[in-house]
């Protein structure tokens, strides 16, 4: 397996995706947002957690239209693996890769806590390794996380298996407290339409991540990255606007480079 992990501006997750899928066996690479091209003979593309050009407009929503999303939604139609998880799913909703939209917490709040999910079916790549309905605990970590369609959307979803997950307790149950964020039907990751189809190609996830060797809600230090540009570049929104200053750049050309 040959797996390309995205890293855009605010990322802050790349790296424990990047060691989990080593420790799996996967050979990993990390991808700047702005390359035009996956690395040859890709199987699997992960788009990590993380404030991905600092929650400007929306979650995801200027990642969704990077350079490197192009080569990603040409993978996804190749039949190439796609996982999405947080902000990773944000911005496949917001690329036009998966439908609905991901809305602020039911209660206003971040949540970051240790969650269990129902596995709604078992026989795609990234859930054969479960039994159908078997209640997981994952950690997870977001302020929009609570996702929305349209009723026909959600009807389509249901009836087409693409749910792939469903906030639960403990013992598998979902509604009431056991769904943290208000979701619709307690959906905590779905599925494209290829995987419906073909299970054993195409599936996207969202939430959970942390879990891999660390505690969940486990804060460190992040060391300076080095941009390909040579700019000092930590992917925060204040960074950007002050590099765009220097440049004489609006922040929003400075991002879209």
């Amino acid at each position: 397996m040959k797996a390309a992990v995205v890293l855009f501006p605010g990322s802050n997750r790349e790296g424990d995706a990047a060691r989990a899928l080593r420790q799996a066996g996967a050979s990993t690479s990390i991808v700047w947002h702005s390359e035009h091209e996956l690395p040859q003979g890709t199987d699997l593309v992960v788009l990590p957690g993380g404030f991905s050009y600092g929650d400007y407009l929306r979650c995801g929503a200027i990642a969704g239209r990077a350079h490197i999303m192009d080569a990603v939604r040409a993978h996804a139609a190749r039949g190439g693996l796609v996982l999405g998880i947080c902000n990773g799913f944000q911005i496949l909703v917001e690329s036009g890769l998966l439908p609905g939209v991901l809305m602020r917490n039911r209660d206003l709040r971040f949540i970051c806590k240790m969650q269990h999910l129902r596995v709604e079916r078992n026989d795609t790549v990234f859930t054969r390794g479960y039994a159908r309905h078997q209640a997981i605990k994952v950690a997870i970590a977001h302020g929009e996380g609570n996702y929305e369609a349209h009723e026909e959307t959600i009807r389509a979803l249901e009836a087409e298996g693409r749910v792939a997950f469903r906030y639960c307790d403990a013992e598998g149950r979902v509604g009431g407290d056991a769904n943290p964020n208000g979701s619709t039907n307690d959906i905590a990751g779905v599925y494209s339409e290829t995987a419906s189809r073909e299970p054993d190609r195409s599936a996207r996830w969202r939430h959970g991540r942390r879990a891999d060797v660390r505690g969940p809600c486990r804060f460190q230090p992040r060391r300076l990255k080095r941009a390909p540009n040579d700019e000092d570049f930590f992917g925060s929104a204040s960074h950007v606007e002050r590099l765009a200053e220097r440049r004489g750049l609006t922040a929003f050309d400075q991002l879209a480079k």
